[in-house]
């Protein structure tokens, strides 16, 4: 919690970058393009190593830096179905830990990859049987063969039967990467057009544009404000918030043209911790984070402190029938909430990581 407002990321994830769990030739891209994302827009301070980045991070250095470096309450943590990595980069086994040891911190998203069509379909069952998930994590593109492989959201073929088993096992959520190809990959499958026609086909489910404000703003801004069950989740666009924050005020302004009030109660805080250290964002959003009087003039809502705290728990929780309140009730007084005390800790302080400038 930060000045009264709590903090839900809807995007956490412990990374297993290691070359040593490299199945692909892509492996090495996709960590490339992670790694330097994050150079590209962290603060001195709040960046570790090469080294230390591209290794296998536990649950434990996860939870830390969520819960004692940062002002993040809860957490959204997804299985990761890129198989260019032998464990699809975060996988099953680490959400299993992270319910087991944490459930009133973290929310659970399970992953599969539609390319593997009944296969996939059984383990989606079988993720959904044990981990209890909300939702379900999704990418555009396949990397279960040599060359990668692109599916579409619209597709009756690949992706529907995904869609209608996952509200068949009542998950609420469907979540899907886009806006930012990971690699030498063709645009098209990270375009958004495509979950036009999954919202329409699949009312009782809720999408979850992942990456929103990234790219395609215009096309993101006109979901929101049409679609009632499109949401944007910003993870990776709250990153220029770090050395960037005009981008990121024109981003979000972009996403709020059409739909008003309405495209506001849409927008989801994620930061992909712990690709992105948190807190230099959220202190960024919530203390020093205005649009211009120009983009005021242009319709841009007023960020008042109300909805502020929408963006940053309310929304995700009303999307997904989470009694918002109840679940801070639960946390407050466990041992994060003791051992973060009056404040909380320096970056990297609590992980095996040592922060570098």
């Amino acid at each position: 919690m930060i000045d009264g407002i709590p903090v839900l990321d809807a995007v956490v994830h412990a990374y297993n970058l290691d070359p040593r769990n490299y199945a692909t030739k892509y492996a090495d891209i996709v960590a490339a393009v992670v790694h330097g994302s994050v150079v590209a827009a962290t603060r001195p301070g709040y960046m570790i190593s090469r080294e230390d980045y591209l290794s296998n991070w536990s649950m434990d250095d996860l939870t830390n830096l969520l819960f004692l470096e940062s002002s993040t309450d809860l957490a959204v943590n997804h299985v990761l179905p890129i198989f260019a990595f032998k464990d699809g980069l975060c996988s099953y086994e680490k959400a299993a830990e992270a319910n087991k040891r944490w459930p009133d911190r973290f929310i659970t998203y399970c992953g599969v990859d539609p390319m593997s069509g009944k296969q996939g379909l059984d383990e989606l069952e079988r993720q959904v049987e044990e981990l209890n998930p909300v939702g379900l994590k999704l990418y555009p593109e396949s990397w279960l063969t040599p060359e990668t492989k692109g599916w579409m959201m619209d597709d009756p073929e690949v992706a529907f039967p995904f869609f209608a088993k996952a509200e068949e096992l009542g998950l609420r959520v469907v979540a899907i990467h886009k806006a930012v190809p990971l690699g030498p990959s063709p645009l098209e499958y990270y375009r958004v057009d495509d979950i036009d026609r999954a919202a329409i086909a699949f009312p009782n489910l809720n999408f979850e544009v992942v990456h929103g404000g990234m790219a395609f703003l215009e096309e993101s801004a006109w979901q929101v404000a049409r679609f009632h069950n499109v949401y944007i989740n910003l993870e990776i666009t709250t990153s220029l918030l770090g050395l960037k924050k005009p981008l990121f005020a024109q981003a979000l302004a972009s996403l709020l043209t059409y739909g008003g009030e309405q495209a506001l109660d849409k927008i989801l805080w994620g930061t992909g911790a712990m690709a992105f250290h948190p807190q230099p964002f959220i202190e960024t959003f919530v203390r020093d984070f205005q649009f211009s009087q120009e983009q005021l003039a242009s319709g841009a809502p007023e960020l008042t402190p109300e909805r502020k705290r929408k963006i940053l728990a309310e929304n995700y929780a009303r999307m997904i029938d989470l009694d918002l309140q109840e679940r801070l009730d639960r946390i407050r007084g466990d041992e994060f909430d003791q051992r973060r005390g009056e404040g909380i800790h320096a970056p990297f302080t609590t992980t095996s990581m040592t922060a570098v400038t």
